[in-house]
């Protein structure tokens, strides 16, 4: 009797205990996100690393009042995801793919950021760098690399913070370079986990610059204009006065120049 009443309760579990489990799987399951870009990406030729910046809209342009006239209007630009590198370029990873290194400061150590490189050295670098990787890796547009610098299109003054007293601890300028470049990655990253966004070098972006873009600029992942004669770079160098390390600074430079100021990070969209 014991068994029958045992085997009973059994087949009851299965016709009704059983259809409410199976349903509360299948509503966990229906609950699951879908899967999302990493937050992280590093190359395995030059071992450069990459931080996901989720994309988002904000205020571009210099919203302290002590800019230059080409960093305004104030206007909202919105960016897709894209990925951004941790670093700037260094001189070892721009030896593993070109095979030579350019920079002035080699005698210091190749993990100092590549300089003495023109736009269009760098567009050779990528060419030649995406043959062998398969991937898309290119210079981050100008609205790209602010909303990165300024953590994610927060109201910075600088690389991670708006206090002038701090920007020692998150850039290398004239104030504590010692008139050098220093090894990528030493000073304070700002809020996106990115290094080195303001001082060191500055950096190659994607745009050709235009003094007035700022007044046509369209709202959605703004590419620069179309054509020009010179190219934009962005954020100070070693060598720069505390002033000129805000992330909104705008630099004109011919795209076939190259000095000791001037390197470059990569980007790839998400």
């Amino acid at each position: 009797m014991t068994k029958k009443y045992g085997l009973f309760l059994f087949i009851v579990s299965v016709l009704i205990v059983s259809p409410v489990v199976l349903y509360d799987v299948q509503a966990k399951r229906e609950k699951v996100p879908s899967p999302s870009s990493p937050s992280t990406y590093t190359d395995p030729v030059t071992g450069m690393g990459f931080v996901l910046v989720k994309g988002g809209c904000y205020r571009m342009g210099n919203t302290f009042d002590n800019g230059g006239f080409d960093e305004k209007p104030v206007h909202e630009v919105c960016l897709d995801d894209f990925y951004m590198g941790t670093y700037e370029t260094t001189q070892r990873q721009w030896k593993a793919v070109m095979g030579n290194n350019p920079s002035n400061f080699w005698f210091w150590g190749c993990n100092r950021p590549v300089e003495q490189v023109s736009w269009n050295d760098v567009q050779e670098f990528i060419r030649i760098l995406n043959r062998r990787t398969g991937k898309n890796f290119r210079l981050p547009t100008e609205t790209e690399w602010e909303y990165a610098a300024r953590s994610g299109g927060k109201r910075e003054k600088y690389a991670g913070t708006s206090n002038d007293n701090e920007l020692r601890d998150f850039a290398w300028f004239n104030a504590n370079s010692g008139g050098k470049t220093h090894p990528v990655g030493r000073k304070r990253p700002n809020g996106l986990g990115l290094y080195d966004m303001a001082g060191n070098v500055e950096e190659w972006v994607a745009d050709w610059y235009d003094k007035d873009y700022y007044r046509t600029s369209p709202r959605k992942n703004p590419a620069g204009p179309k054509r020009g004669e010179t190219k934009a770079t962005r954020g100070g160098t070693c060598f720069s006065h505390l002033r000129t390390e805000r992330v909104t600074q705008r630099h004109i430079v011919p795209p076939d120049y190259s000095d000791i100021f001037i390197g470059f990070r990569l980007a790839f969209s998400a």
